[in-house]
């Protein structure tokens, strides 16, 4: 038994389902609140946690973002099961001779597209990991197929210091930081923050290029050094064209609408003609317009222009949406847990113990942990920003410290942690199949060599 095997082994024992872990999660932010907060009110603090889950629990736009990734996850799938995007990925997966040629090109490919924006890393990783472990699975060549479940997932390595990222986003926009802040600092502090921090100060600053370039070069390295000492993984496949088992004999009236390519098509024309439209009417072009609902109505059209026919449009629905079973259940979990952690001010706290033990030097460093620790608990870019973001304006302003390098601290620290919470990981585990505990042993590797990364760059800058 070699290394990955004992590694992958070990977690297998220990580990339990990604629904588990939500609830093992949720008791213990009920604990730490209840342990480590004030009751607000004369109620029972124990009661007054619970009722912080709860409205966190069905918050209602958490709950649009939910519905937002299981669309995101269904339509990127139907888009997968279309013969046109199989070939198209076939035609990369036939380029991968080798198992650790394919770890390098999917974690590589998956990183680049994560950087540009988040959902389609998220969505393009799983396919491309799945169609890998298809192909070599056909092929009878022998691949570790968890460790590249491990390469498709990587992405969210890079996503909030990219393009897409929350953070970055947020604080473009003309008036964020002063809005942001009002109420927690003086009238007269506000007028002194900047009014905004374009993207060379952050995404495009030499610290995050020289990060991301690092990143991109090195994980994909380390990923087929990891194939090359492993071996064959689990493989258990079954992605199939859904086209060719509709059945078209005695169509009558209404029925071949259904089957109709022309209405088909246009109506996908239709949708597609419209997303492109989008980023072309903005003033200022950016890349702010690649939303959830974007990437959703460009998935959407190109499914529909992909399989021909609503028929088989919706074929390709039945057999993708089971994938999203995780996300409906689970999502809500973690909204409870972000309630907690929000509405008790235990985020506050943790944010705060550690800037009370920072100096200039080290604060960014110690809004890395913080942040990496409270991404384990609220698994979102924006509403950690949301939470977190006043107090490292606050204490940044205080300390002296690069307010835009705080901000990519605080990027780099929620990123890092998603290879070690299985919030992200829901979709993929969908689409190939795998289960958290497969491919975690991977993801925390990937998670170590990012950590030593991360670190060296805000000490070196």
């Amino acid at each position: 038994m070699n290394f990955s095997e004992r590694f992958e082994r070990v977690f297998r024992a220990v580990l339990p389902a990604p629904f588990t872990i939500a609830v093992l999660l949720t008791l213990l932010t009920m604990a730490l609140a209840l342990f480590f907060t004030e009751p607000a009110t004369e109620e029972s603090h124990f009661l007054e946690i619970l009722g912080y889950w709860e409205q966190g629990l069905w918050n209602g736009p958490l709950l649009v973002f939910a519905v937002q990734m299981m669309l995101i996850l269904v339509l990127g799938h139907v888009l997968a099961l279309s013969p046109a995007v199989s070939r198209l990925i076939n035609s990369l997966t036939d380029r991968m001779h080798t198992a650790a040629q394919a770890a390098w090109i999917v974690t590589f490919s998956t990183l680049l597209v994560a950087f540009f924006n988040w959902g389609l890393g998220l969505i393009f990783g799983a396919i491309i990991a799945r169609k890998t472990g298809e192909r070599f699975a056909q092929k009878g060549k022998p691949l570790n197929y968890p460790l590249i479940g491990a390469a498709g997932y990587s992405g969210l390595m890079v996503w909030h210091g990219g393009i897409s990222g929350s953070a970055p986003i947020k604080v473009v926009e003309e008036g964020h930081i002063p809005s942001l802040m009002e109420g927690i600092v003086p009238t007269a502090q506000l007028t002194e923050l900047p009014s905004r921090i374009p993207f060379n100060e952050t995404v495009f600053s030499t610290m995050n290029l020289t990060v991301s370039i690092l990143l991109l070069t090195g994980l994909p390295l380390l990923m087929a050094w990891l194939m090359r000492k492993s071996t064959t993984g689990r493989i258990n496949l079954n992605i199939k064209s859904v086209h060719t088992e509709i059945q078209t004999d005695n169509l009558r009236g209404a029925e071949k609408l259904d089957h109709s390519r022309i209405f088909c098509l246009l109506f996908a024309i239709l949708i597609l003609g419209y997303a492109i439209y989008i980023p072309f009417q903005m003033q200022n072009f950016t890349f702010n317009f690649l939303t959830p609902n974007y990437i959703n109505l460009l998935l959407l059209g190109l499914a529909l222009l992909f399989h021909g026919n609503f028929a088989r449009f919706l074929s390709a629905v039945d057999e993708a949406i089971g994938g999203a079973s995780g996300i409906l259940i689970q999502f809500p979990l973690y909204f409870g847990i972000m309630g907690i952690m929000k509405y008790s001010g235990l985020v506050g706290d943790i944010s705060h113990f550690f800037i009370s033990i920072s100096t200039p030097t080290s604060f960014p460093v110690f809004t890395f942990f913080s942040a990496g620790l409270v991404n384990v608990f609220v698994p979102s870019g924006g509403g950690q920003w949301s939470i977190q973001g006043p107090i490292l304006i606050q204490a940044a302003e205080q300390l002296g410290v690069s307010l835009p390098k705080s901000i990519m601290a605080m990027a780099y620290g929620d990123q890092l942690t998603n290879m070690l919470q299985p919030f992200w990981a829901l979709p993929l585990l969908g689409i190939t199949g795998l289960k958290a505990r497969e491919i975690i042993p991977y993801t925390l590797l990937l998670m170590l060599a990012g950590l030593l990364l991360f670190v060296g760059i805000l000490l070196i800058f």
